[in-house]
């Protein structure tokens, strides 16, 4: 069964990329959907079996990959708790996603190529999800990395999306080359790749140390911090984070896929896999939970600005992202998992919301020129408010909540029961990131759904567009709104004029039902066996290092501190209604008011621009040296160029000879004959 989990999305990729056009579009997304499904079906028993007791753990052999030396690669499936929870995952947001693409690349011209880049990248990420070993891990890794350079680029003639594409992949190779250096040394010291048997010998080396940059470190911390360097490429942590807002130029399901549940998750799951090792370095740990918190915050703050509706949710992305770090870093593994798991669904039910609003505005992104959707797509308007509801951790103690309530508020009272150095410091950032994700979350749903029209079709803009101010004679017609003429401008401008929202084909909405019934019940369904001591320590079975006394000191924290994520957000509602329903004009005037703050965070607190000053442009000047004193100047000039200037010059000389006329060649003959007689008497 699990052959046909792993094997089945690969099969599709094959079949839809190479009979591409010659089967057409039909086909393509009817085999590779299906075969989605398929995989789906059969991932959900198994996660339900472990969750029952009734599954165990298991390894499938596939085939013999390596042997060099003392090296030994196997390639194999494993199958254990950790690895059913991404299965479902993976295979539910997947098969989803596949779906909702007929209906939103209806009118792409090679949507076979597209559905074979979405069964590829699946694939990849589920040979990442079943490794047996780091090799194989390695092999996922990579590949979900270049599906997700096709994917991001898919609309290669867009200048942006080739640029975004090629962004991503060069960040992630840098995180890579640390993950990559962590393998080496792993190997160097347990003398294998074998995840079990690594995670077994893992407490034997603690304390001891290694040679490092001619250094003597800490062993497990070194690998750890080498290994967490690639799941901060991976998973957009801060500092590695600059590819994945600019990942949005890929369509929009791919940015449902890739960064709601699947790739961005990858540094997640590697982290709760050898959460053994790292329970071996506190040092590591501690530099896990204050990146995780650093992230949160930061993202946090740049989606309080933005005006791209799919760049809010990807710094949404970012944001949560960090949340799952700092579980894992202050020892709450089964937590940081439990977060994975309800932010597929909500973050996904979010990406593939917002696609159904562009789709419904013609491709309109900018939130700035929406308003008043609610009643022109109102389907659309309860999915994206039920994931609101469960992003910002919406619920009721002891009673009942949407899945962030269950998740998000587990990892901030594990924060604070912990007894991490920085524990108390990721409790406080948090909950104050808790307060900003409400802002911002509810900020999308008002811009986006209340208000005036901002569209070109609506009347509000009609009226600014023809300055009809008798008809409307209150302060709330649109000739009083400056907005409403901004909103006309731009649509000339763009040429999205003329249109009228409408809400999306029955293929994107019922991927957005089926997301919803995720977003409202999987926190309450199954957050017993994420965070309840006793049915977690059975759930997990040693697929991660599941702390029962952390979970019991989670569940014991004071009243306050459960009610402070509920707190928050609902201080962040209070002030995204306050700012964009009660008083509009209040956006504005604070972010005249505090305009250098407004633009540090507007401009994403300048980090492409110091990697711009600090590695591109040096790297484009010393390429620029290379290219012209070395390409040009040296190789060109004396190789080929030199060559060739050479030849065209003798040329030249030896034709001035050939010039037709009898005495010319007589003289020469007579020349040559004189010379070779002299030569001849002087010998």
């Amino acid at each position: 069964m699990i052959k046909l989990i792993v094997f089945l999305p690969l099969l599709g990729a094959i079949i839809a990329g190479l009979g591409n056009r010659a089967i057409g579009n039909t086909v393509a997304k009817a085999v590779t959907t299906g075969l989605l499904f398929v995989s789906c079906a059969l991932s959900w028993p198994i996660f339900l079996g472990f969750m029952a007791g009734g599954q165990t753990a298991f390894v499938e052999p596939v085939l013999t990959f390596i042997r060099s030396g003392d090296m030994a690669v196997d390639w194999a499936l494993r199958v254990d708790a950790l690895t059913a929870v991404m299965l479902v995952v993976v295979t539910t947001v997947s098969a989803l996603v596949h779906l909702y693409s007929w209906g939103y690349m209806a009118e792409d011209d090679s949507q076979p190529r597209f559905f074979a880049y979405l069964s590829l990248f699946t694939f990849a990420m589920l040979m990442l999800v079943t490794a047996d070993n780091l090799v194989q891990m390695f092999f996922g890794w990579e590949g979900v990395g270049l599906a997700s350079y096709l994917l991001i680029g898919f609309w290669y003639k867009k200048p942006s999306a080739n640029a975004a594409a090629i962004k991503a992949f060069v960040v992630n190779r840098v995180g890579d080359f640390g993950f990559s250096l962590g393998i080496f040394g792993t190997f160097l010291v347990f003398g294998t790749v074998s995840i079990p048997a690594i995670l077994e010998a893992a407490p034997s080396m603690a304390g001891s140390t290694i040679g490092f940059l001619g250094n003597r470190i800490d062993t497990m911390t070194l690998l750890c911090i080498l290994l967490f360097i690639g799941a901060m490429g991976k998973s957009a942590q801060l500092g590695l984070h600059t590819w994945l807002p600019d990942a949005m130029e890929g369509p929009t399901p791919v940015s449902a896929l890739i960064h709601a549940a699947t790739m961005v998750t990858a540094g997640v799951f590697m982290v709760c896999r050898l959460s053994p090792m790292f329970e071996t370095s506190d040092t590591a740990l501690a530099i896990v939970t204050f990146v995780g918190a650093a992230t949160a915050l930061f993202a946090a703050t740049v989606g309080l600005v933005q005006n791209d509706i799919k760049r809010v949710i990807a710094y949404s992305t970012c944001s949560q992202l960090g949340y799952m770090f700092v579980a894992a870093g202050v020892g709450a593994y089964g937590a940081a998992m439990f977060h994975l798991f309800t932010h597929a669904f909500f973050k996904a039910l979010l990406f593939l919301g917002a696609g159904s609003v562009i789709h419904a505005m013609h491709h309109e992104q900018d939130m700035r020129f929406y308003g008043a959707l609610r009643k022109e797509i109102p389907f659309t308007f309860w999915m994206m408010t039920i994931g609101t509801l469960a992003i910002t951790g919406v619920g009721i103690y002891g009673v009942f909540g949407f899945a962030g309530f269950y998740s998000k508020d587990a990892i901030i009272e594990a924060a604070f029961a912990s007894s991490s150095p920085v524990g108390g410091f990721a409790f406080a950032i948090t909950v104050f990131a808790a307060l900003l994700t409400s802002f911002y979350s509810w900020r999308l749903v008002f811009l986006t759904f209340f208000g005036k029209a901002r569209w070109a079709g609506s009347e509000h803009i009609q009226h600014a567009v023809h300055g009809d101010h008798h008809d409307h004679p209150s302060d709330e017609h649109a000739g009083d709104d400056p907005h409403a003429h901004d909103a006309a401008a731009h649509q000339v401008k763009t040429g999205t004029a003329g249109y009228h929202p409408h809400e999306s084909p029955l293929t994107m909405l019922v991927p957005l039902g089926t997301l919803a019934v995720g977003a409202v019940l999987a926190g309450f369904v199954f957050h017993g066996i994420f965070i309840d001591a006793e049915e977690g320590a059975a759930f997990w079975q040693g697929s991660v290092a599941f702390d029962t006394h952390l979970m019991h000191a989670m569940h014991e924290v004071p009243m306050w501190v459960k009610l402070s994520a509920t707190a928050a957000m609902l201080l962040g509602l209070f002030i995204a209604w306050a700012m964009y329903i009660r008083s509009k004009d209040a956006p504005s005037r604070l972010a005249a008011q505090f305009d250098q703050l407004y633009r540090f965070l507007l401009n994403k607190w300048y980090f492409d621009e110091l990697y711009g000053f600090l590695f591109v442009r040096p790297a484009m000047a010393l390429g620029r040296i290379f290219w012209t004193r070395g390409d040009e100047g040296t190789i060109d000039r004396f190789g080929p160029n030199g060559i060739a200037a050479l030849a065209t010059g003798g040329n030249r000389l030896l034709g001035r000879f050939q010039t037709g006329y009898l005495y010319t060649y007589a003289l020469v003959m007579l020349l040559g004959l004189a010379a070779a007689a002299t030569w001849a008497m002087t010998r």
